[in-house]
């Protein structure tokens, strides 16, 4: 499909697969929501990019390597893929500027709400950020979302409905829209999509 001009970014804890490891250092256990693979299955057939961006300060805080993070994810893609889903590209952030494992421990525009992920996806794959979007959990990523110049949807899954009714009141960026989860999203998103 070489005229796809639009993409959707998907946070991934809490967005594709539960919030409650903690810092996952082991594919083992590791499992995704159950609509996760039909939710992005059915954005990919509406002519969209589907992009993770995930933010793992756990590399910078010394939780997890960069290898065992690498490991996590190639478990989220292989658990996706054998139901015939499958993400165009993943981007992560290994950093956190108060970490304590060098490189890493370092302010850096890759780590979200920095846009360093966005631009290198702009680069990859040309789309328009006009038409395209953000799903996410957090704060951080309709931060993220709205600094691109995407349509952003705030997931009450994983951390969303805490950080939605303790702190929105304070946010500088508030959603475009606010659903259950990345299911419900994808529908709204094909409710939003022109033909």
């Amino acid at each position: 499909m070489t005229d796809i001009k639009k993409a959707v970014f998907l946070d991934r804890d809490g967005t594709i697969n539960p919030d409650e490891f903690g810092y996952i250092n082991n594919p083992e256990g590791y499992y995704l929501y159950p609509y996760a693979a039909d939710a992005v299955k059915l954005l990919k057939s509406l002519g969209y990019y589907v992009l993770l961006v995930t933010n793992q300060g756990g590399v910078a805080r010394g939780y997890i390597t960069l290898e065992q993070m690498h490991s996590v994810l190639d478990k989220a893609q292989k658990l996706l893929a054998e139901q015939g889903a499958v993400l165009d590209k993943i981007y992560y952030s290994p950093y956190y500027h108060a970490g304590v494992v060098e490189p890493y421990n370092i302010p850096h525009e890759d780590r979200k709400p920095g846009l360093g992920m966005f631009k290198q996806a702009v680069k990859d794959f040309h789309f328009r950020p006009e038409q395209s979007w953000m799903v996410g959990d957090r704060y951080s990523d309709i931060e993220f979302g709205k600094k691109a110049g995407l349509r952003t949807i705030l997931l009450m899954s994983g951390n969303g409905e805490k950080e939605f009714r303790q702190e929105m009141k304070h946010w500088q960026y508030k959603p475009d829209f606010v659903v259950k989860d990345l299911m419900v999203a994808a529908r709204l998103i094909q409710s939003q999509t022109a033909e």
